[in-house]
């Protein structure tokens, strides 16, 4: 069954990850994306290990639905292939420095010219306004400058990242929402247009309720580690044979989850009767809790909190996420065959359209894989 976005061609000149990203999900969705590569390929063809004979991991996880070409931007010709691609394409997505585009010639202004129904989508670390325009931008660094770090981890363990490049996964995220508006505002306008994307505008969005309080307040907030700066009982416990999450979003459930433990007393308690008074003494209340967590295992507390309505979770390994059958049932692992490595094993997409579907229709590409079918006649 066609995708959603068949019909649709992407010019894909970003390596790494967040542009590969964005355009594999526009790929799954149906899109024909075309992964121009410099010669040397994406540079994390060679970041590993692991490797499945001789392939990156990391390059399979964000370009299955593509086809990879070769070509030196640094070249007139490989200017030409480019344009030559550019002009029936609906959208082109880069990730260089600010400038870089234009230095090639192919800046906005030049490309419009070529097509001006295309879709221009440039991802850069800072964006391309500002003083900070010319850097270069790297998750690590953006999670730092973002104020991320800042609320991640505990006082004691000090500023702390998230354990995946996660400001490079939101931008992808951004640049499919972006792509897809611009697609359809172009049904009723007849014309392209540029999207100015940035890893350090996406990061410092993803602050959310952090960033509001703090616009609210004025108070700088402090690491919680697993706590919630809103919410109390929001946080980790220790179980008789593990860990796992308890997240009590209201007064309500609050009482059910003190019946289950025992606890009657402590909703009657004026420090714990609502959510503000919670927040305002978790470290009394906390101690409290967790004294009684530890004397069942996290299986008996799961099925209790389970049945009373009690948001609640164990803390995963990613073997244990990896044969969950809440995962397996929605088909969030694939396998696809690979000229190369052989079968390699993926995780799918979260989307599940009802009538067009997601589509796994190519492995991720062998660098210059195509050049014979899509550069023939340059």
């Amino acid at each position: 069954m066609p995708g959603p976005l068949e019909g649709i061609k992407i010019i894909d000149l970003s390596r790494v990850l967040a542009g590969p990203f964005s355009t594999m999900i526009l790929g799954d969705l149906g899109a024909e994306v075309i992964k121009v590569e410099s010669p040397k390929g994406d540079e994390t063809r060679t970041w590993g290990p692991p490797f499945q004979n001789g392939v990156s991991a990391y390059y399979l996880c964000a370009n299955r639905n593509k086809k990879s070409v070769t070509i030196d931007l640094k070249t007139k010709e490989g200017i030409e292939q480019v344009t030559q691609l550019i002009k029936d394409a609906d959208v082109i997505v880069n990730n260089f420095k600010t400038g870089t585009m234009e230095k090639f010639g192919l800046g906005y202004d030049r490309v419009k010219q070529l097509n001006p129904q295309i879709i221009y989508c440039s991802i850069t670390g800072f964006g391309e306004t500002g003083p900070y325009k010319q850097l270069a931008g790297y998750d690590f660094i953006i999670q730092a400058m973002s104020g991320l770090m800042s609320i991640t981890g505990t006082e004691k363990s000090g500023p702390q990242k998230v354990g995946v490049a996660i400001t490079d996964v939101l931008t992808g995220l951004y640049a499919a929402i972006g792509i897809q508006a611009a697609l359809i505002e172009r049904t009723r306008s007849n014309r392209g247009q540029k999207i100015d994307l940035s890893l350090y505008d996406s990061a410092v969005s993803a602050l959310i309720n952090i960033g509001s309080n703090y616009l609210m307040s004025g108070q700088i907030p402090k690491r919680l580690g697993n706590s919630h700066a809103n919410i109390v009982p929001y946080d980790t416990f220790k179980t008789k044979d593990g860990e796992m999450v308890i997240a009590v979003g209201n007064d309500e459930q609050f009482k059910r989850l003190c019946a289950i433990m025992g606890l009657k007393h402590l909703p009657d308690d004026e420090r714990f009767r609502t959510n503000p008074n919670r927040v305002k003494h978790r470290n009394e209340l906390i101690p409290l809790l967790q004294e009684r967590f530890k004397e069942e295992t996290t299986s008996t507390w799961k099925e209790k909190c389970d049945k009373a309505g009690i948001p609640c979770g164990p803390i995963h390994n990613l073997e244990q996420v990896y044969h969950d059958p809440q995962l397996n049932e929605r088909g969030m692992f694939i396998t696809m065959e690979h000229p190369q490595a052989g079968e390699i094993k993926m995780i799918g997409s979260p989307l599940k359209l009802s009538r067009t579907p997601v589509t796994y229709r190519h492995h991720p590409p062998i660098k210059g894989e195509h050049n014979e079918d899509i550069l023939k006649g340059f």
